[in-house]
């Protein structure tokens, strides 16, 4: 029962707040030293190299960084206050016009730049004042702000698809074009809930008059398609250059990061500067994600060594139901872990103990690896830990409460799970196989 242990004391261990990549290395070489053969921690360098070396396996892992630093430097550029003024005076109209500019732009942010935090904060400072101003319900608009800056978990380029890529042996452009349809399903699904919603409750997001303002509507919508194109354009050409085989992932994220560069130099914010605090705070966010895969690593290997993987291969074939009661399990077990933990421990945790299951069930990698990115995206919006609301809650006016926050976020998990589910139980309408594709 080594096997079982040793994950629930890496469980206690994360819960109690100790450092993820130190917890999972000194955990799995102490299994190995406690109860396997100590001389099987010689392998622990042959497994970083399996990992980060230039067997193939690894180059997928180099994007990461690359991704990371498009996406500081887009957000160095106020491209989010851009993006939120020209889409606010567009929508604004509208009922709930405010808030469904915000999930646009929080769709185009997930876009360019992928970095949750980045946006949440961002829209939080710019798109929250602006809607509490004019009478928006503290519910609805926090809870669209959260929402929103999750979407670059699901919107490629994502970094937690790059690392599902990694941990489940599928190609990162398999995972890009796969995420695009549930990706729009979610951005619209959101739409639609703030439309009814505000049509049910009108004085939750009152209607702003336009006619204040001394622009005509030509000159706003101008103004709105000249802070979209330029992201946009990057945003195609990056994807772009993947889904047409042009260029392999870690070329598109160097294109991306030169095209950043050139973004940043259009809007008249590059400096030497930016340059080097965004390159030094990519090295900071990428060696986190770095050191926590070295450490899973290690982790895996104490768990393999003792016995835990075939433990948990069994356990999980017994489970009734097959294929469907496996998905069902795995996908409550990932919801569950998401209230507690991050998506990246989630990932280095949970999936690399349930591959061999996945391949032996004939359950096809890459509808598996949507199906998780869809579910961990919900980590950031579940109290008590999510991240998005701790960002939120951090730039948000004094006047408003985190049990407000929290309220605000529940509609949009509902959502974010109804979809999980649909994705679950009718793979074709996003265009995926539930089916492992034949060789043959």
């Amino acid at each position: 029962m080594h096997g079982i242990t040793i994950f629930i004391v890496a469980l206690l261990f994360l819960l109690f707040g100790y450092p993820v990549a130190f917890t999972f290395a000194g955990i799995g070489i102490a299994f190995v030293v406690l109860f396997a053969d100590a001389n099987q921690l010689a392998q622990i360098p042959y497994r970083i190299y399996a990992n980060m070396g230039d067997n193939g396996e690894g180059l997928v892992l180099m994007a990461v960084p690359l991704f990371i630093f498009m996406g500081i430097i887009l957000q160095r550029t106020k491209l989010a206050e851009q993006l939120l003024e020209s889409m606010g005076q567009l929508f604004g109209a509208v009922r709930g016009g405010l808030a469904i500019s915000t999930v646009l732009v929080g769709a185009l942010l997930a876009a360019s730049t992928g970095v949750v935090g980045a946006s949440v904060v961002a829209m939080g400072l710019i798109s929250l004042p602006v809607m509490m101003r004019y009478g928006y319900k503290t519910e609805l608009a926090t809870g669209t702000i959260a929402a929103s800056g999750t979407l670059g978990q699901i919107i490629p380029p994502s970094i937690v698809l790059i690392i599902l890529a990694d941990v489940l042996s599928v190609p990162v452009g398999d995972l890009f074009k796969a995420a695009l349809i549930p990706g729009l399903v979610l951005i619209g699904c959101y739409i639609l809930y703030i439309l009814v919603y505000c049509r049910i409750k009108p004085d939750a997001a009152p209607v702003i008059d336009n006619a204040q303002s001394s622009q005509s509507r030509r000159q706003i919508i101008a103004t709105a398609l000249l802070a979209v194109i330029p992201p946009l354009a990057l945003i195609l050409i990056v994807l772009g250059s993947i889904f047409n085989a042009v260029a392999t992932p870690t070329e598109s994220s160097a294109l991306g990061c030169v095209g950043a560069i050139l973004l940043a130099i259009l809007y008249g914010k590059f400096s030497l500067r930016m340059l080097w605090e965004s390159a030094h705070e990519t090295v900071k966010i990428t060696a986190m994600v770095f050191a926590v895969l070295l450490g899973a690593s290690i982790f895996s290997m104490g768990f393999s060594y003792t016995g835990g993987e075939h433990q948990v291969e069994q356990l999980l074939l017994s489970i009734p139901g097959e294929k469907w009661g496996f998905l069902i399990a795995v996908m409550l077990l990932i919801t569950l872990l998401g209230f507690f933990l991050d998506y990246i421990e989630i990932s280095y945790i949970v999936l690399p103990l349930v591959y061999a299951v996945v391949l032996e069930l004939g359950i096809n990698q890459v509808w598996f690896a949507i199906l998780v990115a869809m579910n961990l995206q919900t980590s950031f919006l579940t109290p008590p830990f999510g991240f998005a609301l701790f960002y939120l809650k951090g730039v948000a006016p004094n006047n408003v409460q985190t049990a407000q926050i929290y309220r605000g976020a529940i509609p949009f998990i509902l959502i974010q799970l109804l979809i999980l589910a649909t994705m679950l139980v009718f793979p074709h309408w996003y265009g995926m196989s539930a089916e492992q594709p034949s060789l043959w």
